[in-house]
């Protein structure tokens, strides 16, 4: 099985660069990759515990790592991104159709804090009547080509998520949690546009997306290649991450912060646009449905409980109430258990 992580140097961000930025090292961080393309797992391998292994430390070292996954085609890749330029070419009146009673599940365009900023979300993407109900309000006439690529890029990469997942429980010996896990799970599917920013840079019209922590179990991200994403490492230093061609970012959110008792690392991250095109980027994230409870298997001596059982979508009402900033961690203050 060929899935052992290699390394891929990244570049360290000096405070000219970001404000943000709280250290540099001698030594750049080096984030492993993985090969996630079914053709090379297997669970009865003598390997693939190994693997799970180094999979799970990525997540708790550095909140993400990158992937390889070749059931996602070159020819898929190329038309997803070629129909994301078909959705974001329709006029604003069209777009802001797109809306929900959770924010970041609709429309979202022309802010003030990150100008070169638009996006729209796909609930239960990996369903043909929620990814026909979208493409039917874009297009009422139908668009056949976006909702047949979508659809199938997004079931592929739930594939993914849920084997990721997979690889998680089963490294910390959760495995029993799985099946009800996948069961709850439902996936957001965001289409990002990063618009080429205005010539000064320096009065923040570059800025993509403000500094944050997803709310979801993972988020996995693809771009065109045009990159853009800084992630911040848990000693604060933050990494400009270059996406080789065709790889996927993998990146633990709030909930899977939470489930692993404080073992995994939510990153903060934050996207800064320096390119001259745009950057289309593809958002899958993964929430679940009903209360999750912290598996008995994560708690101990050396990792007493630190957070209670959490509704996942009243996290993320919780998070949008306000009541906490983005740069705060909205885990801990919605069921982070008190000293």
């Amino acid at each position: 099985m060929q899935i052992t992580p290699t390394n891929l140097p990244t570049k360290t961000l000096s405070s000219n660069h970001c404000k943000t930025s709280m250290a540099t090292t001698q030594e750049l961080p080096k984030i492993p990759i993985f090969d996630l393309s079914t053709k090379n797992l297997s669970p009865s391998s003598c390997s693939w515990l190994p693997t799970c292994k180094s999979l799970q430390e990525a997540l708790e070292e550095f909140g993400f790592f990158l992937a390889k996954y070749e059931n996602v085609s070159s020819q898929l890749d190329k038309q997803v991104f070629h129909v994301l330029e078909q959705v974001f070419n329709l006029p604003f009146e069209t777009k802001s159709r797109n809306t929900s009673d959770l924010v970041f599940y609709g429309y979202v365009g022309k802010l003030p804090h990150a100008p070169v900023h638009e996006s729209m979300g796909i609930p239960e993407a990996t369903t043909l009547d929620a990814v026909q109900s979208f493409t039917n309000l874009m297009w009422p006439s139908g668009n056949k080509e976006f909702c047949e690529n979508i659809l199938c890029y997004a079931r592929l990469v739930s594939e993914m998520e849920q084997l990721v997942d997979k690889m998680v429980f089963e490294s910390y010996g959760a495995e029993k949690h799985h099946d009800s896990h996948v069961g709850s799970t439902t996936y957001l599917l965001r289409t990002i546009k990063y618009s080429v920013p205005e010539l000064d840079a320096d009065n923040g019209s570059n800025m993509g997306t403000n500094i944050h922590t997803d709310k979801s179990f993972l988020s996995i991200l693809h771009q065109n290649q045009v990159n853009g994403l800084q992630i911040q490492l848990r000693n604060g230093e933050w990494l400009d991450i270059d996406v080789p061609p065709g790889l996927f970012v993998v990146m633990a959110g709030d909930a899977y912060e939470v489930w692993s008792n404080g073992r995994i690392y939510a990153a903060k991250h934050q996207v800064i646009m320096k390119a001259d095109k745009p950057r289309y980027c593809l958002a899958m994230f993964s929430f679940n449905h009903g209360i999750i409870n912290i598996p008995e298997e994560l708690v101990d001596d050396e990792h007493p409980l630190q957070f209670k059982p959490f509704d996942h979508f009243e996290l993320a009402r919780f998070y949008l109430s306000g009541a906490t900033s983005m740069t705060e961690s909205t885990a801990k203050a919605y069921c982070g258990v008190m000293a």
